[in-house]
């Protein structure tokens, strides 16, 4: 069952890596939108932030991989998306950042990701990111790389049962262009659990270039035996996810740069969300959804449920806007044609 409340609180040896001309940002200033003042919660965030270190050396990334929007010019991966692995990320000296597409951001420390609306992608995408990938062992194909639920039969072979991802960040830019009847138009991931084949969740950030406010949004992906059934079921959290120009701004929504947190605490078999804004504010605005994974969705005769599947964690951003299916432009940093996330926290605990 889904549970649904509101309450209010008072409360680099590869950092020059080549790339493409059409990834490429170098000596080109994006196009920013203008800034937020920063709350008392996100200066206190930044000053616990070095401005002069790279992202590994603020954050722990040790339980991650990472993937970034230029080609890898490693040869047993050349033509693929580049990737580094966990001791790539954390252990090469200096430590690792791309002054283009994942770096520190020089006033607030932040780990930033900025992605173009077109770049060479992993193989079962259309879409760019640069991303995290939680990789719980060492090798690629390990089970124990991946996480279950309780209900799994074969729960020990495993890295873990369950997990949290929590993160505090702030979407600084999605793209301007882009058809607003498309979902993908204007829109980026910042985390995700991904499945086997499916994802029990995706967290998406929406804002239409006409709105002040953009939107916070969920999926849970369901996961029949037939991949033709496959539906998102789409939950609305800060905003709402299907907006076009035409609509209204959505005034209880999010901004660019505002700063909101996400947890996604799976206890159990059970996945529980929850999301913040106006954090540490006398207008605390909270939300909590709940979902079993072990079970198929409410209503939904054709998911069989996670309860047998393997899982991973991911964070950072995957622009849903590309130049196919959202019809977005991919016209440079500078016109507006990328998108951007800023993480103030960002913990893993498997």
């Amino acid at each position: 069952m889904k549970k649904v409340y509101l309450a209010l609180a008072v409360a680099g040896v590869l950092a020059g890596c080549s790339s493409s001309d059409e990834t490429t940002a170098k000596s080109v200033v994006p196009m920013t939108a203008p800034m937020t003042q920063p709350t008392a919660y996100q200066q206190a965030l930044s000053k616990q932030l070095d401005v002069t270190k790279a992202p590994s050396e603020n954050f722990d990334l040790t339980k991650w991989k990472i993937n970034l929007p230029y080609p890898d010019d490693k040869p047993e991966r050349r033509g693929k998306v580049m990737e580094l692995s966990k001791d790539q990320l954390n252990n090469q000296v200096p430590a690792f950042s791309n002054p283009d597409w994942f770096f520190t951001d020089a006033k607030t420390g932040a780990m930033v990701f900025r992605v173009p609306n077109q770049a060479v992608t992993t193989p079962n995408s259309k879409n760019a990111r640069t991303e995290l990938r939680a990789m719980l062992a060492d090798g690629y194909n390990d089970p124990k790389n991946n996480f279950v639920v309780a209900s799994h039969t074969d729960a020990g072979s495993y890295g873990s049962v369950g997990g949290e991802l929590s993160a505090t960040l702030a979407v600084d830019w999605v793209s301007l262009s882009g058809n607003d009847a498309k979902s993908g138009a204007h829109a980026t991931v910042i985390g995700q659990i991904h499945g086997s084949n499916n994802e029990p969740l995706k967290i998406i950030y929406r804002k239409l270039p006409n709105h002040e406010y953009g939107s916070v949004s969920w999926n849970y992906e369901t996961n029949p035996t037939n991949k033709a059934d496959r539906k998102d079921i789409k939950h609305d959290v800060f905003g709402h996810n299907k907006l076009s120009a035409n609509d209204s701004n959505p005034e209880d929504g999010i901004r660019l740069g505002e700063v909101f947190s996400y947890d996604v605490s799976i206890t159990n078999n059970v996945m529980h969300l929850t999301f913040k804004k106006n954090i540490g504010q006398s207008n605390q605005v909270v939300k909590v959804f709940d979902v079993d994974l072990s079970k198929p969705y409410p209503g939904e005769a054709k998911d069989t449920s996670y309860a047998q599947d393997w899982m991973y964690f991911k964070a950072g951003a995957y622009n849903q806007c590309n130049t196919g299916s959202s019809q977005c432009t991919n016209n440079g940093v500078d016109k507006g044609d990328y998108t951007q996330v800023s993480f103030f926290k960002l913990n893993l605990n498997q």
